[in-house]
């Protein structure tokens, strides 16, 4: 297959091109290394890397029009400011249009995307959420991420939105795992919120997005374990992983106001339509393999979507 990654050198983008490439298809990428990382793609014969924005609309329909792919997977995203509305808008809400706009001009007919949980915001109704959840996005980052998959419905394409759960692993560089082995390594103090989370390794996550390439679904899903742990259980999986003993117990905070204490989401749709798909990686695995990684390759920076309090940067 000819396929199209927008963010594929991201985290998911960079491991779908992966998997692709391996599998022996020719991959086209578009990405701005706002969050992306240059180490996270290597040389490869069916490998094509373009630096560029989705929100420049003459870029996309050539790059489109001229590799008429088999497939889009929209995966590029902003979220490394949660107050640049200005970047969440133009490139989850308007580069999702014109990413979407350029497939049809091309005959380009199927399209997968990735949305955030946090579509049915912070506190949603009801655990574990289930696709009819109403849509009450809270934040410029779930706002516009969510106009981009309005977009989609518009379009008329043959389209898959991945709902997803907190994905990790190897090239993850947002979220509590990644700052808590910077802070760790710098023997700087953690805490920890008295929340749980439903987290899913990459690779487990990447077999079922494949099932999709290959014309699996349409519409949305969730992507999740439909389970939880808590965010001092992958504290403790950290520690574990980067054979460290603490002096004293890490701090747990209780959960502000508006922290919802779990966000559990269904997956019952896309167990019944992707083969039975579930996650199989266990949580202290998938940590040593991201611990692994961070060790190898360093971060230079993390990113969240959210506003942390000032002892957590």
């Amino acid at each position: 297959m000819k396929v199209f990654i927008t963010g594929g050198s991201g985290f998911v983008g960079s491991h779908l091109a992966d998997r692709l490439l391996g599998r022996g298809d020719h991959v086209l990428v578009i990405d701005n290394y706002e969050t992306g990382r240059r180490d996270n793609l290597r040389p490869h014969d069916g490998l094509e890397v373009v630096e560029g924005s989705i929100a420049d609309g003459n870029v996309v329909r050539s790059l489109v029009g001229d590799f008429q792919p088999d497939l889009i997977i929209h995966a590029a995203a902003s979220y490394k400011d949660p107050d640049n509305w200005e970047a969440d808008v133009t490139t989850n809400a308007l580069g999702t249009a014109l990413v979407a706009q350029a497939a049809k001009e091309a005959g380009t007919e199927r399209l997968i995307y990735f949305q955030t949980a946090l579509c049915y915001g912070t506190n949603p109704t009801e655990q574990p959420v289930t696709l009819t959840h109403h849509l009450n996005p809270d934040s410029s980052y779930s706002i516009s991420k969510t106009a981009g998959e309005l977009y989609l419905r518009l379009s008329g394409l043959d389209w898959v939105s991945f709902r997803l759960a907190n994905a990790y692993g190897p090239r993850n560089i947002s979220g509590p795992l990644p700052t808590f082995f910077s802070r760790l390594s710098e023997g700087k103090p953690c805490f920890v919120m008295d929340t749980r989370r439903d987290f899913v390794f990459i690779d487990d996550m990447i077999d079922a997005v494949l099932m999709a390439v290959d014309g699996k679904g349409h519409g949305t899903y969730h992507l999740s374990s439909g389970g939880d742990v808590s965010i001092k259980e992958l504290f403790d999986a950290t520690v574990g992983a980067m054979g460290l003993r603490l002096d004293e117990p890490v701090e747990v905070r209780p959960r502000g106001e508006d922290d919802a204490f779990t966000i559990l989401l269904d997956p019952t749709r896309t167990r019944a339509d992707f083969d039975g798909w579930t996650p199989g990686t266990p949580l202290a695995a998938g940590v040593a393999a991201a611990i692994a990684y961070y060790r190898e390759f360093g971060i230079d920076q993390t990113y969240t979507h959210l506003h942390l309090p000032e002892d957590e940067h």
